[in-house]
């Protein structure tokens, strides 16, 4: 298979489809990438990614994996799910914002080296945020923090339509990292009465 990093990109949307066991060398390569790896910090081993992405494909956990398909090709990782099914992450952002009843929120990464800066990351975006309002029906805000230094990914979520809506010390992922971070939200959309 060509990866799409080898060919421009098309001009169609991203797609989605869940993560399965086949793609796991496939998303340790990914997290092992200097990019990914400065942000995400996952042990690559087959036993961690093993350990902590198989509950979620069994369906033994809230959230949700999905790769991330451009042109046919996977380029991608998108988590999905709604805080309040991880309690523990609520709690430890809540001196910053108080999350709001089923409220969701994302992570994302883009694999493939060749495609980083390229403006995928709002397309995929753009495309994650109409997925979680189609899966989560109930959901009326997506949340995400972000580590202040991690500029690319805000910007990303900005282009995308997220503004940011607070700022303050959270655990980073990576120990390198200063705890500051933003937290963005998009709202849904308002559905608009027909008039005859």
């Amino acid at each position: 298979m060509v990866s799409a990093a080898e060919h421009d990109l098309p001009d169609g949307p991203p797609g989605f489809r869940p993560l399965t066991p086949a793609d796991l060398p496939m998303l340790r390569g990914w997290l092992a990438e200097p990019h990914v790896h400065r942000w995400w910090f996952h042990d690559t081993s087959p036993e961690a990614v093993e350990r902590d992405f198989d509950p979620a494909m069994r369906g033994e956990e809230p959230s949700e994996d999905l790769v991330v398909v451009v042109g046919g090709a996977p380029v991608g990782l998108l988590q999905r799910c709604l805080w309040h099914d991880y309690p523990e992450y609520v709690e430890e952002i809540a001196p910053i914002l108080e999350i709001p009843p089923g409220a969701a929120t994302i992570d994302y990464l883009i694999g493939e080296p060749g495609l980083v800066g390229r403006g995928l990351g709002p397309r995929i975006l753009v495309a994650a945020v109409a997925g979680v309002w189609e899966r989560y029906p109930e959901a009326r805000a997506i949340i995400v923090p972000v580590v202040a230094t991690n500029r690319a990914s805000w910007r990303a979520l900005e282009k995308a339509g997220f503004r940011r809506v607070a700022e303050g010390d959270l655990a980073p992922d990576n120990p390198i990292d200063p705890p500051r971070s933003l937290v963005l939200r998009v709202d849904r959309p308002e559905e608009s009465p027909c008039h005859p």
